[in-house]
């Protein structure tokens, strides 16, 4: 299956309720799509913690201008492409998905941005010198267990938005809050308050 077609059949670009500079590919309904597929399509809607951080990045350039990122579980690219718009000298996108990847692909390009990669891989464990951006990576024990003991491995800076998930670790520091608008078919709420977060 192409990927990346299969973005663009199951998708519209849509603006980003939160982030309204970007456009990403966006499902009208989550459930159709993912009933074709193997995996969550995490990359078919913007979630409430890669808006806010998107949206934290633009508004705080200085978090990445002139530096190396890393947009860590990308999904759609949401925040690669903002992290691209704000200045970052290098930015890499990964996720374990190629779905996610090829969606980030796509929706660079909708918004006239370049990607300096994109990748389909697992990078947990690795070590690592950029900016890690990390959206909403704390929905699931196992994964935000293993992310959180790898972070706290790396002398670097660490950014993640969360919109109240069960697993996100408690000792962070809060940077700022946000309200979200998203829907019911994705959250409890039809807005959800994010916070981005740091280590350290």
């Amino acid at each position: 299956m192409d990927a990346a077609l299969f973005v663009r059949q199951h998708t519209e670009p849509a603006v980003v309720p939160l982030v309204p500079e970007i456009r990403v590919y966006t499902a009208s309904e989550v459930t159709p799509v993912w009933s074709e597929l193997t995996s969550i399509p995490y990359w078919c809607v913007p979630w409430a913690g890669g808006q806010a951080l998107a949206r934290y990045v633009l508004d705080h350039p200085d978090t990445v201008r002139d530096k190396r990122i890393i947009d860590f579980g990308t999904g759609s690219g949401l925040v690669a492409i903002a992290a691209k718009m704000a200045g970052a000298a290098h930015v890499l996108a990964v996720d374990i998905d190629r779905f996610a990847t090829a969606a980030a692909r796509e929706n660079a390009a909708l918004n006239g941005i370049t990607i300096d990669e994109v990748r389909t891989e697992d990078i947990v464990g690795t070590p690592r010198d950029e900016t890690i951006l990390a959206g909403d990576v704390w929905y699931e024990e196992a994964p935000a267990t293993r992310c959180d003991a790898w972070f706290r491995t790396l002398a670097t800076r660490i950014l993640t938005g969360d919109p109240g998930r069960v697993y996100v670790p408690i000792d962070l520091h809060e940077l700022a809050r946000y309200d979200v608008p998203t829907t019911l078919e994705l959250e409890s709420a039809p807005k959800k308050t994010t916070r981005i977060l740091t280590y350290g």
